[in-house]
């Protein structure tokens, strides 16, 4: 019997876990791979573990930056899931499997003509 409480362990990344409006922190994502300045990556491991992360230039204004971001793992897959990004070829070795990262072209809607207005003069 332990002497202290054990906190249940979560798939839910911390990221995920804070009080943020359903949808935003896929909003955020999908405009992260939408820039076409930051490649994005999911990095997929031998027993099924995804990582999606781009790197993160240095900005010498504030000092930081020079190291790779992590992406949350749910949202991303929920972009994958709904059609909204799409992964590239992959580049395999013994350990990995690495895909590309991009956002699906949707196609636009069709615009609608309204008839035209006769005017009674």
């Amino acid at each position: 019997m332990p002497l202290h409480a054990v906190r249940p362990r979560t798939t839910a990344s911390r990221a995920t876990a804070r009080h943020t409006p359903m949808g935003q922190g896929e909003a955020e994502v999908l405009r992260i791979v939408a820039d076409a300045r930051t490649p994005v990556f999911v990095t997929v491991r031998e027993g099924g573990r995804r990582r999606y992360s781009y790197w993160r230039p240095l900005d010498s204004t504030t000092g930081r930056g020079g190291c790779y971001v992590a992406l949350p793992t749910a949202d991303c897959d929920a972009l994958h899931a709904a059609g909204r990004i799409t992964l590239g070829d992959p580049v395999a070795d013994p350990a990995r499997t690495t895909y590309r990262v991009r956002t699906t072209r949707t196609p636009m809607a069709a615009v609608r003509v309204l008839p035209r207005r006769v005017s009674a003069a």
